[in-house]
């Protein structure tokens, strides 16, 4: 009988187009991230000059230091003003700082920080006895200048400008004709000046040093008090734009129709 042929079976599978491989997952990543760079783009060119200069200060100075106000570092805090509530938190860091200084239980009634419309106003008043300068003299005793020191210190990491005012009572100076309490009050400010230049604040920092003598009297009632005779450094707030001025200035007009809006305060006992 003759053999039967094997059976030969063949199967034939269908084939599908597959994936073709992963690039089109990278060039979906690429795609998704040049959208989101061209919306970042977008979003920072309709974004105020402070969120810009905030940014470029990040890709400067990645590790955060530029973020601190008053930062001497490159970055974001060599150029964002301060506003108002920055100005809070500083007078809470200088009060933090006046606290370590010598004798302080008997300095802290005698300085006060004040948040106004032009910025942090610091002001040394005098006692009776001569806390900040001896009486009728220009030079600062050992107290004002530890305490300028301080103030210097953290002033002249910050970008803004500052102003030193110096101020007397109403008595009459009696060193002689040729030197009054407008000479006496012009002195002291600018030897405060030099102290605070000579230990942090730097010389274009300061705008300006004014002597007032007794013709803005903080205790008007009783125009010889030793409270009459102080120095006032004012902290100002950085120049902007007219847009951005804007807000400040309403504030300003405020604070001009409600006193009491202004923070004042003295250091915590």
């Amino acid at each position: 009988m003759a053999s039967t042929p094997p059976i030969i079976v063949i199967k034939k599978s269908s084939k599908h187009g597959g994936h073709h491989g992963g690039a089109w997952k990278v060039a979906y990543a690429d795609f998704v991230t040049a959208m989101m760079a061209l919306f970042i783009v977008l979003w920072l060119m309709n974004s105020s000059k402070q969120v810009q200069v905030a940014v470029g200060g990040y890709f400067k100075d990645p590790t955060g230091t530029a973020k601190m106000v008053g930062t001497n570092k490159t970055g974001s805090g060599e150029n964002i003003p301060l506003r108002k509530q920055d100005m809070a938190k500083l007078k809470e860091q200088l009060q933090a700082d006046i606290r370590q200084v010598n004798d302080f239980e008997k300095l802290k009634k005698h300085i006060e920080m004040t948040v106004t419309a032009e910025g942090l106003r610091i002001e040394l008043m005098e006692s009776d006895t001569g806390m900040f300068f001896e009486n009728g003299s220009p030079k600062p005793t050992d107290s004002a200048r530890e305490v300028l020191n301080v103030l210097a210190a953290e002033l002249g990491k910050l970008p803004n400008r500052i102003s030193i005012e110096g101020h007397t009572d109403a008595k009459p100076f009696g060193a002689g004709g040729n030197y009054s309490n407008w000479e006496l009050s012009v002195d002291r400010a600018n030897a405060c000046r030099r102290a605070m230049e000579q230990s942090g604040l730097r010389a274009d920092q300061v705008a300006e040093v004014r002597g007032f003598a007794d013709q803005s009297l903080r205790n008007k009632a009783d125009p010889t008090d030793a409270s009459n005779r102080r120095i006032t450094v004012l902290v100002k707030y950085l120049e902007k734009s007219n847009l951005e001025q804007a807000p400040l200035e309403e504030s300003a007009k405020e604070g001009q129709k409600t006193p009491a809006s202004e923070s004042t305060e003295k250091l915590p006992h």
